[in-house]
């Protein structure tokens, strides 16, 4: 199944709103994709990026593979979760990321409904 492309907030909401129990809650003030009440993604404070938690570990394998995509600024070192370009070359791994933000904060049967971690 092709995601697209990822090249504005809109399409990154229309395809996190396409993940199991997914809607639009606020988020510190902002409309964001929520599971479980959490967000899973979130706009991100630099122009043309959009916020994703990631666990640390697969925070520095993406920063270290792919720094056109995925980066983080000062307020983000140290913290699980980095910051993702709009238009990258990769939606499939953009979608995987986004998935798995929603795994991470999803319920355990909605885990099991879903399957292992993306």
């Amino acid at each position: 199944m092709s995601v697209g492309t990822f090249d504005s907030w809109e399409q990154v909401v229309a395809f996190a709103l396409t993940l199991p129990d997914s809607s639009m809650d606020p988020y510190y003030g902002t409309p964001c994709p929520k599971v479980n009440k959490k967000a899973f993604v979130s706009p991100g404070h630099e122009a043309g990026s959009f916020h994703v938690p990631s666990p640390h570990d697969e925070k520095a394998v993406l920063l270290d593979t792919d720094p056109e995509t995925f980066w983080q600024t000062k307020h983000y070192e140290g913290w699980p979760g980095l910051l993702v370009r709009y238009g990258s070359a990769d939606p499939e791994r953009v979608a995987t990321v986004i998935r798995r933000a929603w795994w991470d904060k999803a319920s355990k049967a909605q885990r099991k409904g879903f399957g292992a971690r993306p």
